[in-house]
């Protein structure tokens, strides 16, 4: 059965219209415009214990506690907002009028375009929430970054979201994509990414924060998820910024596991050749789901829980773990260089290389395009480190020596070798190329 999409201000509505939803708004850096929603929805003095917003830091900081890292729109702030409004509705508000209420919190902190379009707008927005009257608490939060050029369509988008992820955790919470989907009900398509979610809670117990994510993906809210060696949702930014990283790809289906002994010969090799310290270093496993989002809506479930399934057992090796569709090498180093990176190494099968240096493979535009995919992947210091395959046909093991390439880009193809742009792993053994 079809979901119906109800427009923002029904939403808010209905919810007013609960005698049950009881509970506060804190919002900062955006003004207040979830809860400028819910108001001008009418019957919000059934909701509405409180709305706040504290922007000067000296306020916020006596309210909600200093933040160490100097970083006020953060998880940190976001999770420390959340507790202390929650608590106070706990605390202040207690009698026999408050018997059957279920009371939230929500809390946001953002920062939207400033006056000079110079930085890069984003925030954090959560919920805790009872599902029955002095029930346990449960929690949704996520990170996004918000994409209009205008301050004010921002602003706008937000208050929008806020009210979908109020109704979402109320009357979606049973149906864990829905209520997924249904955060960006009435939003332009382009206006927001959502980049990480994370749920906990009672009413959560039987949920993925892995399979969470990857709806985002396949909903194209976002176009890779990044989970640290517990399996917990990290932002991109948080675990990367000026980090230097090492990414071996594989595919979700793949059955087995990693060859981890190639990849540790190309981590060696990463370190050596480009001055790494050991402390700065961060190693992920991708494993791509691009096959996943070509299959039929009918069998896509089945498969997500596949793609969750594999990202599971990567992060269980003790490696923080990105799962992505970048069918193309240079689509994850443009989604990379957007964490600001200090260097990136991208270990692969040599026989993706073969495909994309062969012509034939393409059509007429093959030189534009592969001159946007050089461009693209190279030019912010990603090196690729390509380990060699055995071709099975003439028992003959395939590197960068003697990998076939088209007349038409082996200039190119040279160039990039010849200026380490792509390089051979070194120093495997016969075992290792028999199990690539």
């Amino acid at each position: 059965m079809e979901r119906e999409i109800l427009d923002t201000k029904r939403k808010a509505l209905k919810i007013n219209l609960n005698p049950k939803i009881y509970g506060t708004f804190a919002e900062i850096g955006a003004g207040q415009e979830v809860a400028r929603n819910f108001f001008t929805a009418g019957a919000a003095s059934g909701t509405v214990a409180k709305t706040m917003s504290a922007y000067d830091m000296t306020f916020s900081d006596a309210i909600y506690g200093v933040e160490e890292s100097g970083r006020y729109v953060s998880k940190s702030r976001l999770l420390k907002m959340l507790n202390h409004e929650y608590g106070l509705l706990n605390e202040r508000l207690s009698g026999e009028k408050y018997d059957d209420r279920t009371f939230f919190a929500f809390a946001d902190t953002v920062t939207t375009l400033n006056y000079n379009k110079s930085n890069d707008p984003h925030g954090w927005i959560g919920l805790r929430f009872q599902t029955e009257p002095e029930g346990e608490a449960n929690e949704i939060f996520f990170h996004v970054r918000l994409l209009d050029t205008d301050a004010a369509l921002q602003q706008n988008v937000l208050g929008i979201i806020g009210v979908n992820l109020v109704y979402a955790a109320f009357y979606y919470n049973q149906d864990h994509r829905a209520m997924i989907e249904s955060l960006a009900d009435n939003l332009t398509v382009g206006s927001v990414e959502i980049d990480l979610i994370s749920v906990n809670g009672p009413i959560f117990s039987g949920a993925d924060n892995i399979l969470l994510n990857l709806y985002l993906i396949v909903k194209d809210f976002s176009d890779a998820a990044i989970f640290d060696a517990q399996g917990q949702p990290c932002l991109p930014k948080d675990l990367l910024y000026k980090k230097d990283i090492m990414i071996l790809r594989t595919k979700y289906a793949q059955k087995s596991n990693p060859n981890f002994s190639m990849l540790n010969k190309a981590v060696d090799q990463f370190v050596r050749t480009e001055n790494v310290q050991e402390d700065n270093l961060s190693v992920l496993i991708e494993v791509l789901m691009s096959n996943v989002l070509s299959t039929a809506d009918e069998s896509q479930e089945i498969d997500l829980r596949a793609v969750a399934k594999r990202a599971e057992e990567m992060c269980r090796t003790g490696n923080k773990v990105i799962v992505s569709n970048f069918a193309r090498h240079n689509k994850l180093a443009k989604y990379l260089d957007r964490c600001r990176p200090k260097s990136v190494g991208i270990s692969t099968n040599i026989n993706n290389l073969k495909f994309v240096f062969n012509s034939s493979n393409f059509g007429e535009n093959y030189a534009s395009m592969l001159l946007s995919y050089v461009s693209d992947m190279f030019n912010k210091n990603v090196k690729l480190f390509a380990y060699p395959f055995l071709d099975k046909k003439t028992n003959e093991v395939i590197t960068t020596a003697n990998m076939p390439v088209t007349p038409d880009a082996k200039p190119l193809f040279d160039f990039l070798i010849i200026n380490g742009y792509i390089t051979d792993i070194q120093d495997y053994s016969e075992e290792d190329v028999k199990t690539v």
